[in-house]
């Protein structure tokens, strides 16, 4: 992993021993239609003899434009987007700084002194894409100012159910609650990570201990209730159910919401651990019971239900 901000020094210094073909985008959620853009990247380089790569961004270039407050929360870190990269089969990553001066420049100015700077010859962009100040450049754009020394290629979108597979529809379908969609779309189950912090211990004392989570990074939530999951600790799996809200049986209004796992048959002081937290179905909404006796029936039979998803 490279990082780079502009305008670009040192160049020279990173040696590279062969031209580029290169993938360009943000590439949240790391999707299937950003696998089939980063995939033709790899299968040019290897056709071409040259080293594959990624240009991202960091952070999204919405959120630097204010364009949407809601880029702030991610679906993928980038620790994780380069993890999906390298599994993708690309040789470097570079990180390109998103500011203010980066967001200013044209798109000849990007096309000169980025990509021919990086010695990229063959750049594949998904057909979307857009770059330069206030985006005035496009795919099309991209080809005219590349030739003749840079091939680009534009990659269709990708479409599932008549629907186009994009972030947005990932984003829109965790907010619901379908993580059917969701996985469906990322090609993987959603995921977050983060600390086993202190909670308030009531889980303990009503027979269900939970390991309350601290998360690593601003994530995109998905809706509010009970989830079947796997928790990942020291590399090994542990099924589970967990809910993210506002604890209603407990708590009064105006708290903010929280993640809190039980794990199954497990009984080991995780405070502190790393944790990360693979969402597999939605089992209901959070509700409000009028006795703890009730809900820790729910919980019981909550915990019943995922048992029984996980042993099919």
């Amino acid at each position: 992993m490279i990082s780079l901000q502009y305008p670009l020094d040192g160049l020279s210094e990173l040696q590279l021993d062969k031209p580029l073909s290169i993938a360009i985008g943000h590439f949240d959620g790391v999707h299937r239609g950003h696998q089939n853009v980063i995939r033709r990247a790899v299968e040019e380089a290897k056709a071409a003899g040259q080293l594959s790569a990624v240009m991202t961004f960091d952070p999204h270039p919405k959120e630097v434009l204010g364009q949407g407050d809601q880029y702030y929360r991610c679906l993928t870190p980038l620790n994780v987007k380069t993890k999906l990269f390298a599994e993708l089969g690309v040789d470097l990553v570079f990180v390109m700084s998103f500011d203010l001066s980066f967001a200013s420049i044209t798109p000849e100015r990007f096309v000169d002194e980025v990509l021919r700077g990086l010695r990229a010859k063959q750049v594949v962009v998904g057909f979307d894409f857009t770059f330069g100040s206030k985006g005035a450049g496009n795919a099309e754009e991209l080809k005219r100012l590349g030739s003749p020394d840079i091939d680009v290629h534009i990659v269709e979108p990708l479409y599932e159910n008549e629907g186009k597979v994009s972030s947005t529809w990932v984003r829109e379908s965790l907010e619901k609650g379908d993580l059917e969609t969701a996985s469906l779309l990322l090609d993987r189950a959603y995921e977050i990570t983060g600390t086993v912090v202190h909670g308030d211990g009531r889980g303990r004392t009503i027979g269900f201990p939970t390991a309350n989570i601290d998360f690593d990074y601003p994530y995109v939530s998905p809706r509010l209730g009970v989830y079947a999951v796997v928790a990942w600790l020291d590399g090994r799996p542990y099924p589970g159910v967990l809910n993210h809200g506002m604890k209603p049986t407990f708590n009064k209004e105006g708290v903010q919401p929280v993640m809190e796992a039980h794990l199954f048959d497990f009984n080991r002081d995780i405070y502190g651990e790393k944790i990360r937290i693979e969402f597999r179905s939605f089992v209901r909404t959070e509700k409000k019971f009028s006795s703890v006796d009730e809900l820790i029936k729910q919980i019981g039979r909550d915990s019943d239900q995922v048992r029984e998803q996980f042993s099919n």
